[in-house]
């Protein structure tokens, strides 16, 4: 039995609180996982797990053994990638999840990159503007837009939403062109939110310095970023989007820029991942090599302030309010 291999086992079904979802991050049978902590409790001659067909739970003994193999885990993954780390590139599988506009925009454009920098690391990328547990889903990484408050992620920011307030030219013939935010009580908007039933993300906008939110009326509300861009140009009202996607549009016509005076209070963008997972090399050059991508990216504005917080690159944050990139 690999003593090592059972204890990564053991976390990772701890961590997505599920022997399917384990497996399924591990790339092992659902059959395996599970003979491995049958072989591990028999070895330890304890319980670790309670096992129902709805839940899983630590026994006491299963806590305290998890907390000592977690940091084995990553103290063996530190000391492995030490040694690797003059020798050869970082290698194997990284799961990655981000909001969708920036995957397709910015990400996968450039992948080629880093792919020709790392070509020993084969990425799984997720890209939906859904709510995500990387514990639950097995994710090594995300990128995540907007202020963070979970204690159990820890965060690294790596660059700052610029947003903008455009709709087509179609709507503005009809409903005129707003000059001011006490204008937009006279128009409508376009609303996003991330899930139905979920409240739509307010406007907000920095006045003077201070954030000031806008109510905004809308016959439409939509949870997709590209649903999101599609309903403005087709006139049903006023978006706020990153300018990063926008700047195609802003281009050829099809969407107009308003208010140049009150701009849409941006948003930080943070690469996350859980206190609890150990921060592997491929998840380590990947950060790096996003940093910089979005630091070469003009329309994602905050360039200095980007590089003061990626300098400490362990602060610990927390939960995001996931906001999409969208909203």
């Amino acid at each position: 039995m690999d003593r090592i291999q059972a204890m990564e086992v053991f976390t990772r079904v701890v961590d997505a609180n599920s022997f399917t979802r384990a497996a399924d991050s591990l790339a092992m049978p659902r059959a395996t996982v599970t003979t491995v902590i049958q072989n591990l409790e028999a070895l330890l001659g304890v319980r670790l797990l309670h096992r129902t067909t709805r839940r899983l739970s630590l026994t006491p003994e299963g806590a305290a053994y998890y907390e000592h193999c977690i940091k084995i885990v990553a103290e063996i993954s530190e000391v492995d990638a030490s040694f690797q780390a003059g020798k050869r590139k970082p290698s194997g599988a990284l799961r990655v999840h981000m909001p969708s506009a920036l995957g397709r925009k910015l990400v996968i454009p450039a992948l080629q990159g880093f792919h020709q920098l790392y070509p020993d690391i084969t990425l799984d990328l997720g890209l939906s503007d859904r709510q995500v547990d990387p514990v639950e889903e097995g994710i090594d990484c995300m990128i995540r837009v907007g202020p963070l408050e979970d204690s159990s992620m820890v965060a690294r920011r790596i660059g700052t939403l610029r947003r903008i307030t455009c709709a087509s030219p179609g709507y503005l013939e009809r409903y005129g062109e707003p000059h001011g935010i006490d204008d937009l009580a006279a128009h409508l908007a376009v609303n996003f939110r991330t899930r139905h039933g979920a409240r739509p993300w307010p406007w907000v906008f920095v006045i003077d310095g201070k954030s000031v939110e806008v109510r905004m009326n809308g016959i439409l509300t939509v949870n997709d970023s590209d649903a999101y861009l599609t309903s403005a140009i087709e006139g049903f009202g006023l978006i706020q989007p990153p300018l990063v996607m926008a700047e195609p549009h802003l281009r050829d016509g099809s969407l107009r820029a308003v208010l140049p005076d009150c701009n849409p209070k941006p948003k930080p963008i943070s690469l996350v991942y859980p206190h609890n997972r150990h921060l592997s090399a491929r998840v380590r050059v990947f950060a790096d090599w996003i940093a910089e991508l979005f630091d070469a990216t003009s329309a994602l504005g905050g360039t200095d302030e980007r590089r003061g917080s990626a300098s400490a690159p362990d602060a610990r944050d927390a939960h995001t309010d996931r906001s999409p990139v969208a909203a």
